[in-house]
């Protein structure tokens, strides 16, 4: 049995979940089974689509809209809370190769729930399953766990000249 290992993709740069969607469509190309999970998101993003053309890749949304520029509800913590409930039923089940948890170090940082659960989860999880962790702000915890850490930093964004997010690229 392979063994699976933990990935974080973290920094201020744009280009974390976009990486984590390329790794899965490799993994997938490969005939691996995904799981592809995001905490805080709910809105339309283009990768929501992609069931419709890879059959067997699973993506779903543990978050209702964005609230970052303001303090989570106890609804947005709900949904969060299942999500990991999720999360967790998925690692350990062994069913998938590759899960990533797009977002979840946001999650973290607005306490939707603990470090520790977290990092619980991912360490019970099944031997092969290899594991993606997404978001700014990644907590020493997760450092310390992952086997491969990838920082990504804004050098220069088009954002700052006014471009708004375009569908396709951005979400």
């Amino acid at each position: 049995m392979e063994k699976g290992y933990v990935h974080v993709y973290t920094g201020n740069g744009k280009g974390k979940t976009t990486a984590s969607l390329g790794l899965s469509i490799r993994a997938y190309l490969a005939g691996k089974k995904v799981f592809f999970g995001q905490f805080v998101k709910g809105m339309e993003y283009s990768e929501l689509n992609i069931e419709k053309y890879l059959k067997g890749f699973k993506i779903h949304q543990f978050g209702r809209d964005c609230f970052i520029y303001k303090d989570p509800t106890e609804e947005d913590i709900r949904v969060a809370r299942e999500g990991l409930k999720v999360f967790e039923k998925v690692l350990k089940s062994g069913e998938y190769d590759l899960v990533v948890l797009d977002e979840l170090n946001i999650a973290l940082y607005y306490k939707l729930f603990t470090v520790e659960e977290a990092v619980n989860i991912i360490k019970e999880r099944a031997p092969h399953v290899e594991v993606v962790i997404t978001g700014r702000n990644a907590p020493k915890e997760i450092l310390e766990l992952a086997d491969l850490v990838t920082e990504m930093k804004e050098v220069k964004h088009y954002y700052n000249d006014g471009v708004m997010a375009r569908k396709g690229i951005e979400f």
